[in-house]
């Protein structure tokens, strides 16, 4: 297995915005509302797990009650739109 490191804080961070609240929805790429809304967060809630991708993920789903009301509201939203586009395929 080919294992990739990621050098750069920003990138590891834009990737992490994008499992942020989605846990269970890998598949959904994250919006550019979400990276400008949630990077700050994710700089200030879980800087020490860059560069790990999967732990920035989890530590701003554990920290989901610090995060700002507009980093909050997008992780939400996505979230919302990513079950109801999920349930409409199951529906088809």
């Amino acid at each position: 297995m080919t294992r990739y490191r990621i050098h750069h804080p920003a990138l590891a961070l834009a990737i992490a915005i994008a499992g942020i609240g989605l846990s269970a929805s890998p598949g959904l790429a994250f919006s550019s509302e979400a990276q400008q809304m949630c990077t700050g967060d994710a700089m200030r809630l879980c800087s020490s797990e860059i560069p790990n991708v999967s732990r920035i993920t989890a530590c701003m789903i554990r920290k989901r009650s610090q995060v700002s009301p507009g980093c909050r509201a997008v992780m939400e939203r996505e979230a919302a739109a990513y079950r109801k586009n999920r349930r409409a395929a199951v529906d088809d």
